[in-house]
């Protein structure tokens, strides 16, 4: 079962083993789902089963993903979940060599570009959501000026409140409550800049 929380990653090798595009989309496309074989995953990433599931190896091989209960008849096939509720990497933990500031800006650059890609499809296939989606569907940029301290105050506050909103929205599901549910992308950055 997987652990209750954040993992949050520390060391070099588990944050390159992340920082792979693919590796990134399977945990995603895993992280929503919350369990799923290579088979299921590799359609939705249009790539060949075996290169899936050698990918899902490596994140398991850093205890990104776990092997989860077999679900239906076939037994042969290998059933995935997320090893956490998430993950987690801080600028912090990799500030103390010129190695690790360069994964860890290059880790970032790629999930953010992945972030603005789902985006991005998401603007291209606007037309065929409903007006209620496209109406309830925001994108908001602030500028307030804060300390650091204020800055992680303010994160810990906005993961509160998107864990209720994640709470409620899976208890919905369990209950099968039968409204127009969807799978909604949050995307929060927090940090300075000049002009």
């Amino acid at each position: 079962m997987a652990a209750q929380g954040n993992r949050r990653i520390t060391d070099l090798d588990t944050l390159k083993a992340f920082g792979h595009p693919l590796r990134m989309k399977l945990y995603r496309a895993l992280y929503i789902a919350r369990t799923a074989t290579a088979s299921q995953l590799a359609d939705q990433v249009d790539e060949a089963v075996s290169l899936v599931s050698y990918h899902l190896r490596k994140l398991a091989d850093h205890g990104l993903i776990e092997e989860a209960e077999a679900q239906g008849r076939d037994g042969r096939e290998r059933w995935w979940q997320p090893a956490s509720e998430g993950v987690s990497y801080r600028h912090e933990d990799f500030k103390d060599a010129p190695e690790r500031v360069a994964a860890h800006a290059s880790v970032t650059r790629l999930l953010i570009e992945q972030r603005i890609e789902l985006y991005r499809a998401f603007l291209d296939e606007m037309a065929a959501w409903s007006p209620e989606w496209t109406g309830a569907s925001f994108s908001s940029e602030y500028a307030v000026s804060l300390t650091p301290a204020e800055v992680r105050e303010m994160e810990h506050e906005l993961g509160a409140v998107l864990d209720k909103f994640k709470e409620r929205g899976e208890a919905a599901v369990k209950a099968g409550d039968g409204t127009d549910r969807e799978h909604v992308a949050v995307h929060l950055y927090g940090f300075p800049f000049r002009v």
